[in-house]
């Protein structure tokens, strides 16, 4: 039976778990480092193990604390390399994590929260509505779960489609991105303490350029980002209008386009690339006409970026459909030959419902969703 008194310890940054020890009598300095690396460098999940702290010490931590992630519910193998983790986040609710191996990175896509309260018109987590934010040990947890997992799974090379994806078992994640369930600036302190603990050298150490965080365009939090905790910044655009994007993505109500580049602006001061990446879904005649395009140009074109071409991923339901790949690339071209660094993502995962759109997880006791996004004047 499990003691939800007991503080989890997974979630907890240094500064944080540093005042927690020193709270029940515990002198911190080195020690709050020692359970840092413990937790996460050595993925630990018991007192037990930590070789270097005392009989007693371990007792009293028992006491008063624990060290616990999301229960995996499942587990499925894509033929690319993809990995999708479906995560037990209690009350019937569960969410979806994803690694994305390539030649040079070894990606985690993490979720931020139960649903998404912006219900983006092309996305299969928006359908499910918004139940809750995950706290920050639910966020760093899909990471530990995730590595632990990568280290011990049974997927062989032999099994992949691309035989240079992966070369061992023992893989190490090289980059996150926010880009799972949820709108990670709609959930913004658990957001931060998850990328303290990510960038902290006694957790896992990762640089500000190997954390992206991506948002539909939640203006007062990018400036708050910028001010707090700079990391690599993904606009999820898709349309470069405001009628457009008002139906794309409903948050442009609040936050027009006007006002979110002029974030970006602000942000890319501080961020640790020199550039923005806009996410632009490609929806079959709906936003990829060549006055699509000329709008694009012109919108983005105020601003260093790279615009990020992805594919529509299907999913149950849904009344959308990816234009054909010539067109995606002629799109892609077009950028390109107008100055703008341009990619079109290849998709992964799609065999296991994981590709970029598809995470649905499931959410039960959705909440209305206006009360979850801030107002302007935040």
């Amino acid at each position: 039976m499990k003691n939800n008194s007991l503080v989890n310890l997974m979630g907890l940054d240094y500064k944080s778990l540093s005042l927690f020890l020193e709270e029940n009598s515990i002198k911190s300095g080195f020690r709050t480092g020692q359970l840092q690396q413990w937790i996460h460098k050595f993925s630990a999940d018991s007192f037990d193990v930590m070789t270097n702290i005392s009989n007693q010490l371990k007792n009293k931590l028992k006491e008063i604390s624990k060290i616990e992630a999301m229960p995996i519910k499942s587990e499925s193998f894509s033929k690319d390399g993809t990995i999708k983790w479906l995560f037990d986040a209690g009350n019937s609710n569960a969410i979806e994590t994803v690694f994305i191996p390539e030649k040079n990175r070894r990606t985690l896509c993490i979720s931020s929260q139960a649903g998404c309260a912006v219900n983006c018109a092309f996305c299969a987590t928006g359908r499910q509505g918004f139940n809750r934010n995950l706290s920050a040990s639910e966020i760093v947890g899909q990471l530990w779960s995730a590595q632990k997992s990568i280290n011990n799974n049974s997927i062989k090379n032999e099994d992949l489609e691309n035989k240079s994806i992966i070369k061992s078992s023992n893989d190490q994640i090289t980059n996150i991105v926010f880009m799972g369930m949820g709108e990670p600036l709609l959930n913004y302190t658990q957001v931060l303490k998850s990328i303290k603990l990510l960038l902290d050298t006694n957790a896992y150490g990762f640089s500000r350029r190997k954390v992206t965080v991506s948002t539909s365009g939640v203006v007062p939090m990018i400036d708050k980002l910028a001010r707090d905790c700079p990391v690599a910044l993904a606009v999820s655009l898709h349309a470069a209008n405001d009628v457009l994007r008002n139906k794309l993505v409903p948050i442009n109500k609040k936050y027009p386009l006007s006002d979110l580049i002029e974030s970006c602006k602000r942000y890319i001061m501080k961020a640790p690339r020199d550039f923005i990446t806009f996410e632009y879904c490609m929806l079959s005649e709906i936003n990829d006409t060549d006055n699509h395009l000329r709008e694009l140009i012109n919108l983005v074109s105020q601003i260093k970026c790279k615009i990020n071409l992805i594919p529509f991923n299907s999913f149950a339901n849904s009344e959308f459909k990816a234009p054909k790949i010539e067109k995606i690339n002629s799109f892609a071209n077009k950028l390109l030959n107008s100055g703008i660094i341009t990619t079109v993502r290849k998709t992964r995962g799609d065999d296991i419902y994981a590709a970029c759109g598809q995470l649905a997880g499931n959410v039960k006791n959705i909440t209305k969703i206006a009360k979850h996004i801030p107002l302007k004047t935040i």
